[in-house]
C-alpha cells in the first residue's frame, strides 16, 4: 500500500480524494453505497447566510459528456446547518469541509463567523465562482480586485484552512489565483463549473429556467487541467483540481499537472461508490509504478521543450 496521507497546507487528509460541493450532499447520503470514512474529505453543499430556495424548475439538463445544472445554492441556511446537520456530519470519521457563498462580502462574513467554532470543521471552501445565481457568486470571482477584497474579508474573521473556490469563466486564471493568495488563501481548488446553456429546437426555447447555468463533467476536463496547471505554476500555495475527474487516470493527470488533491463531482451521480473506486485506483497506480507516497507524482507532468 503506498501512502495516500495528503497535507493541503495545515489540512492534514487520510487520501487526496475529496468530493465536490453540490455533488454528494452532507455525506449520510451516500452512506448505503460505500463507507465514506475511506474519503480524503468531503465538501457539503453550497451554505449561504439565510435560506434559499434556489432557482425554478426546470434547472438541471443532461449535454454530450456533461450536465448543466442552474440549481442556484439551494440550501436551509447556515443556522439549520449548525442545529440540524452539523451533529450528524461531526460524526463522519473524515476531514468535513463547509462550502461557503453569499451575496455580499457582509453575507459570507457572517456565515463564516457562525463556522468558526465547530470543532469538526477543520476548513471552509469559499465559493466566489458560482456561475448559476444571479448576484454574488461568479461575480467576485471573476476579477482580482473583488476576489481578493472578499477573501480578506474572510481571512480576517476565519483562523482555520481557507479554500477558495475559483471560477474558470475569466481571462486569466493565474491573475485570480495569484490574487487570491495574495488575500491570505490556504489553497485553492479549480475548476467551479464553467458557463453553458441548452436549446430546445423543437420549442425553441432554453432547456434551464434561467437560460444559462453550470457545464461539468468529463467534456469539462481538458479545460480544468489546463487551469490546473497553470494555477500550479503560479502560485505557491497548494491547489486541488477538479473539473470532469471520472476514473483514477483522470485523477492521477491532475496529480501530474501540480494538484495537491482532487475533488470528484459529476461522477457521483453516475456512481455512488467512484470516490472509494478512485482512492484504490490511484493507490493501484503508485504501487504499480513504484512510488511510495501521491507526493512522488504531484507536479511531475515531464514537459519535452
Amino acid at each position: 500500500m503506498a501512502d495516500l496521507t495528503t497535507s493541503i497546507g495545515r489540512l492534514q487528509l487520510k487520501n487526496p480524494v475529496m468530493t465536490a460541493s453540490g455533488t454528494f450532499g452532507y455525506g449520510d447520503e451516500f452512506a448505503d453505497f460505500i463507507d465514506i470514512s475511506k474519503i480524503g474529505a468531503i465538501i457539503v453543499k453550497g451554505t449561504t447566510l439565510h435560506h434559499r430556495e434556489g432557482n425554478s424548475y426546470p434547472r438541471m439538463a443532461e449535454t454530450p459528456s456533461g450536465m448543466l445544472n442552474a440549481v442556484g445554492l439551494q440550501n436551509k441556511g447556515v443556522d439549520y446547518f449548525i442545529k440540524n446537520i452539523y451533529p450528524q456530519t461531526s460524526k463522519i470519521d473524515t476531514a468535513i469541509l463547509v462550502n461557503v457563498s453569499g451575496s455580499t462580502i457582509e453575507d459570507y462574513v457572517a456565515t463564516v463567523e457562525k463556522l468558526v467554532d465547530l470543532e469538526h470543521i477543520p476548513a471552509i471552501e469559499l465559493n466566489i465562482s458560482c456561475p448559476n445565481v444571479k448576484q454574488g457568486g461568479m461575480a467576485f470571482g471573476t476579477c482580482a480586485a473583488s476576489a481578493e477584497e472578499v477573501i480578506s474579508a474572510v481571512r480576517k474573521v476565519y483562523p482555520k484552512h481557507l479554500m477558495v473556490k475559483l471560477s474558470p469563466n475569466v481571462t486569466d486564471i493565474a491573475e485570480i489565483a495569484r490574487a487570491a493568495e495574495t488575500a491570505g488563501a490556504d489553497s485553492v481548488s479549480l475548476i467551479n463549473t464553467l458557463l453553458g446553456m441548452a436549446i430546445n429546437a423543437n420549442t425553441r426555447k432554453p432547456i434551464l429556467s434561467t437560460v444559462t447555468g453550470g457545464l461539468s463533467g468529463p467534456c469539462v476536463k481538458p479545460i480544468a487541467l489546463r487551469m490546473v496547471w497553470q494555477v500550479a505554476k503560479a502560485v505557491k500555495i497548494p491547489v486541488v483540481g477538479l473539473g470532469g475527474i471520472m476514473n483514477a487516470t483522470d485523477a492521477i493527470e491532475f496529480f501530474l499537472a501540480g494538484a495537491t488533491a482532487v475533488q470528484i463531482g459529476t461522477a457521483n451521480f453516475i456512481d455512488p461508490t467512484i470516490t472509494v473506486k478512485i482512492v484504490n485506483g490511484i493507490n493501484d497506480y503508485l504501487d504499480n509504478n513504484g512510488y511510495k507516497s501521491i507526493t512522488d507524482i504531484i507536479g511531475k507532468l515531464e514537459i519535452h521543450e
